[in-house]
Parts: C-alpha cells; sequence; structure tokens
C-alpha cells in the first residue's frame, strides 16, 4: 500500500493518497480542497480514484468532498454518523474560515468502529475516534503499519477540543484505547504537521504524560 500526502487547503491538511500499487485503485482521505492538486497527483501516480473516505467533517479535511464525488462519480466513506451536524455545517464553515463555496453530501456509507475500507485489494480498519469531533475516525493498515488519524493525534500535540461537541477527556481516552493499541512501530499520518510514531508519542507527547 503506498500512501502520498497532499497539503491542501490554507490550513496546509494532510489530505492523503492511499493506493494498492496491485491494482493501481485509490482512495483520497480528507479532500479539504484544492482538488485540481489532489488530481494531478491521481494522474501522475497513473491511479484510479474509487472512493472518498472521510475522518471527520471539519472544513480542512471535507470541504471539497462533495464537489468531488459529484464531479467524479464516486463514493463518499465516513466519517461516523455523529459528525452529520459538522457535514450539514459544511456552507457556513466555508463562510466562516475564508474557503471556497463547500457542497453538504450524504456519505455512501456512515463508518462504526471496527468496519473495513476496501482500496482494490487492500483494507484499512476503522476505529472511531470522538473526542475531537464525536465523529472522528481513523484508518489503520496492520499490515503497512501506518495509520491516518486525522486531527486526533500530532506530532507533539493532540486535536482541539473547543469545537461544539468537542470533549478532551473523551479524545485521551480515543488516543489511549484506539491509537496506543496499534502499536509502537506503527508510523501516522496527522490531519497537520509531520508524521510521527505510536511509540514516539505514548514516550514524548507532553499531553499524554
Amino acid at each position: 500500500m503506498k500512501f502520498t500526502v497532499i497539503p491542501v487547503t490554507p490550513f496546509e491538511q494532510n489530505c492523503t493518497l492511499v493506493a494498492d500499487e496491485e491494482t493501481q485503485l485509490a482512495a483520497v482521505v480528507d479532500p479539504g480542497g484544492d482538488i485540481e492538486r489532489i488530481l494531478q497527483e491521481v494522474e501522475a501516480q497513473g491511479l484510479t480514484l474509487e472512493k472518498i473516505l472521510i475522518t471527520h467533517a471539519h472544513i480542512d479535511h471535507a470541504g471539497a468532498a462533495g464537489e468531488l464525488s459529484r464531479r467524479l462519480g464516486i463514493p463518499i466513506e465516513g466519517p461516523h454518523r455523529e459528525d452529520k451536524f459538522w457535514i450539514d455545517d459544511l456552507a457556513e464553515q466555508a463562510k466562516m474560515f475564508g474557503f471556497p463555496p463547500a457542497e453538504s453530501f450524504e456519505p455512501a456509507r456512515w463508518l462504526e468502529q471496527g468496519d473495513v475500507v476496501q482500496i482494490g485489494n487492500q483494507q484499512l480498519e476503522v476505529r472511531h475516534c470522538p473526542g475531537h469531533t464525536p465523529g472522528h475516525v481513523v484508518f489503520f493498515n496492520p499490515g503497512a503499519k501506518v495509520a491516518i488519524v486525522g486531527d486526533v493525534l500530532f506530532n507533539g500535540s493532540i486535536g482541539r477540543t473547543d469545537f461544539p461537541k468537542g470533549d478532551h477527556a473523551t479524545l485521551l481516552h480515543s488516543i489511549r484505547e484506539q491509537l496506543w493499541s496499534m502499536g509502537d512501530d506503527v508510523e501516522f499520518i496527522a490531519g497537520h504537521g509531520p508524521v510521527s510514531t505510536i511509540g514516539h508519542e505514548r514516550a514524548t507527547n507532553p499531553f499524554l504524560n
């Protein structure tokens, strides 16, 4: 499985292109904006985009999902249905943060703890990690030892919990229950900033020690 990070939007959000190198089928995780930049990378790698995955429905992660889905005729999977209120609010979020107009959308599939997402012949495990938002999910490929964790955990930091329905204690519980159990050698792609490993954050992250 190949993971390519594509920074998008003025927030430098880490949109991730996930490809099954055997079939050349791919999914894009958290297309918050800059659709043309995303499609250029898809074309450069000779991939066929078959679905869109969403960790949570903040504007910088989901802002371009509706348009991309409509343009390519591909489904959106995720987040957990507890983030529906954020999806319904995408147009207002766009205005508030000065983003281009954002289309609301209805995922083809809401994701739950323990679900599996198929990309070509590869799979990603779904883990529900509320706290930053109530419907936040993360995607984990145990074989590649890579996780895409959105805004749950960062290199040296954790997600904000001062948004509607955010909760600090819930976020800490999600990290300890859902992320630590992946294993210390797992590398994770956060929603912003550089990659890190579970072990490094478990040992050094000041918000978790």
